[in-house]
């Protein structure tokens, strides 16, 4: 059964560092404000509580700098080639750094430049935010053929 938005939100007070956790709770906020929907904002949420925890109670969003504060986190989503032989950990992996780069992208353009104000503030538009140095992380490319591809073989 999939995670309610209610339950993942209940999750956020188990984050380790209580600045994460109120970060999150911003975060939060700031999606509902922006109408997402509730599926993405339980997915993104989801995401981001469990990399706050995986930074543990000693580091918080503003510590992370460089991508190789990231990277392993997203490396813990890698399957080896027995467990899984068509590669589906790269969508896993892509996933979760996509909604991190966005959780990123919100700090780094909102929720630092409020200067205290609320975080449910609409900003610009998100597509004119700039991507903090440590979410310049390249997607992983897939191996598998996409279903989305026609077979040239059929035309011939």
């Amino acid at each position: 059964m999939p995670a309610t938005l209610t339950n993942t939100i209940s999750k956020i007070q188990l984050v380790p560092n209580s600045t994460n956790a109120s970060l999150i709770t911003d975060f939060h906020k700031y999606m509902v404000s922006n109408g997402a929907s509730q599926r993405h904002q339980t997915n993104t949420l989801k995401m981001v509580i469990e990399f706050a925890k995986y930074l543990g109670p000693n580091c918080t969003f503003y510590d992370l700098h460089r991508p190789d504060q990231i990277i392993p986190f997203l490396d813990t989503k890698i399957k080896n080639e027995a467990e899984d032989p068509d590669g589906r950990w790269i969508t896993t992996w892509n996933d979760y750094l996509g909604r991190i780069r966005l959780f990123l992208r919100w700090l780094h353009n909102c929720a630092s430049k409020n200067d205290g104000e609320s975080s449910e503030r609409i900003p610009e538009s998100n597509s004119n935010w700039e991507t903090p140095p440590a979410a310049r992380i390249k997607k992983k490319r897939t191996k598998r053929e996409s279903p989305y591809f026609w077979n040239r073989n059929l035309g011939s």
